[in-house]
């Protein structure tokens, strides 16, 4: 997987599970973090993530010539609602518990942007709880603070380690950037 590229790019993200993915791919990029105002529109709850993904990309208007510009948005969906990050740690246990032993879907949209080009996907995970005890799901809360998380949890720690019986779909997606999917993209469309 040689990445030669004239273009720099760059991960609009303040999230660091994005960045320590894309680390991971051997992809040289540079993160920059915007203060995105975020309007989620009137739209299906599937098709929401990838249009916070065009809006945040929008919102970028510093881009050079060279570069080329990622961003991201996650959502947790469950029987159709949409379950962000949690608003209190209280928030966070309610979450967890309508999660407990039912099947959700991580749903991330992504946008690729450069002064000539700009393509979006999304891509869908399908992830299936064991039952989760009340008192598994106040320490988890309490010691691994999930309130950056859409869906109150991590699927790299405590309870996504323990508890998610099984996923369809790409592991990276629930933690927030579907690799595969991004770097087919991004050799696809942008020649990286």
């Amino acid at each position: 997987m040689p990445i030669r590229s004239k273009n720099k790019l760059i991960l609009a993200s303040s999230s660091p599970r994005r960045a320590e993915i894309l680390r991971m791919s051997g992809i040289p990029f540079e993160v920059r973090k915007y203060p995105f105002d975020e309007n989620p529109p009137d739209e299906r709850a599937e098709k929401i993530p990838e249009l916070l993904a065009l809006q945040k990309a929008d919102q970028v208007k510093d881009m050079k010539e060279n570069e080329i510009v990622i961003t991201a948005d996650t959502l947790v969906i469950l029987d159709g609602d949409i379950l962000g990050k949690p608003k209190s740690e209280q928030h966070a246990v309610e979450m967890l518990s309508s999660l407990s032993g039912r099947t959700h879907q991580v749903i991330t949209g992504v946008a690729i942007g450069s002064k000539e080009n700009l393509q979006s996907f999304s891509t869908t995970t399908n992830v299936s709880f064991d039952e989760i005890s009340p008192e598994e799901i106040n320490h988890y809360v309490s010691v691994f603070k999930p309130m950056d998380k859409a869906g109150s949890y991590g699927i790299q720690e405590g309870i996504g380690l323990t508890r998610i019986q099984k996923i369809e779909g790409c592991f990276y997606n629930v933690m927030g950037l579907p690799m595969r999917d991004l770097y087919n993209q991004l050799n696809s469309s942008f020649n990286i």
